[in-house]
């Protein structure tokens, strides 16, 4: 009989009622600020995290390689025979390069081991781990569920704009996105993820409220007919979220499950304060 666990990583994004109802073993990216590091999700909130960051804008590192291979012991103890872990983007961060390092040890456990690039991150990455809960919870087979979500990827989707490019730019997160002048005359690129999993601008339009209308328009496009879930993102800009998903919702689209939710330190730290992306995953 197989056993099967689901990791994913603190970018997720996801709901903490979805977490536990999936059974989501999370792994914490580190925010690193002057006094020291923190676990993303566990030692600080979205709203601590905007609060410091008027003073300091800290790093980001990606999970403790210790604090890792402790949760697959765990994971043997509790009597798993099966892991599958989707993670952010390995274009973005070098998490999914960590777990791979891991991978040998792992199944010398005695645990089959399965990591999938989500080429995605935040609710694209979260849609696609709580899939995968759902597949889990229906008792679907492990190479099963695996081919099912790696079909899911290529149609996941991830649209965001900035207020600024100057995360990005420090973070060194920018991939080919331009972003030396856009600031000045306030150009807005709409930034999504390649099929090699990092960033690139869509578009670019200039002001505020028409690059909030031209993510939505992109969006409705993409999702088109088919039936998603749907999350909008917002970087501590809550009625600006709440606008966009009005007008998402207004568009009559096929929406299976909706969230608003503010996004975890681990990808605030790239976006600043002011982000807001839209994300979708077939349902």
């Amino acid at each position: 009989m197989e056993k099967i666990a689901l990791i994913t990583d603190s970018s997720c994004d996801l709901p903490k009622e979805l977490i536990d109802k999936y059974h989501i073993h999370v792994i914490p990216l580190r925010i690193i600020f002057q006094d020291g590091d923190y676990r993303d999700r566990v030692d600080i909130t979205s709203e601590e995290f905007y609060d410091r960051l008027k003073t300091e804008i800290p790093s980001t590192s990606m999970p403790s390689v210790g604090e890792t291979w402790e949760l697959f012991e765990k994971l043997k103890s509790d009597g798993y025979t099966h892991v599958l872990a989707i993670l952010l983007s390995s274009g973005l961060s070098g998490t999914h390069g960590m777990v791979e390092g891991l991978k040998e040890k792992v199944e010398d456990l005695g645990i089959n081991l399965k990591i999938i690039d989500s080429k995605a991150l935040s609710l694209g990455l979260g849609f696609l781990a709580m899939h995968a809960g759902k597949l889990l919870k229906d008792n679907t087979p492990f190479h099963d569920t695996i081919t099912i979500v790696e079909e899911l990827i290529k149609e996941t989707k991830v649209f965001f704009v900035l207020k600024t490019l100057e995360y990005l730019r420090k973070g060194g997160r920018i991939g080919l996105v331009e972003g030396t002048i856009g600031d000045i005359l306030d150009i807005k690129p709409i930034i999504s993820i390649n099929d090699d999993g990092i960033y690139y601008s869509v578009t670019k339009v200039r002001g505020r409220a028409r690059s909030l209308n031209k993510i939505v328009e992109i969006a409705k496009e993409s999702i088109g007919s088919q039936k998603v879930y749907l999350g909008v993102l917002h970087g501590n800009a809550p009625e600006d979220a709440q606008y966009v998903m009005e007008k998402l919702k207004e568009s009559n689209l096929q929406i299976e499950q909706s969230f608003i939710e503010q996004t975890t330190a681990s990808m605030a730290v790239h976006t600043g304060p002011g982000l807001i992306g839209i994300t979708f995953c077939p349902a």
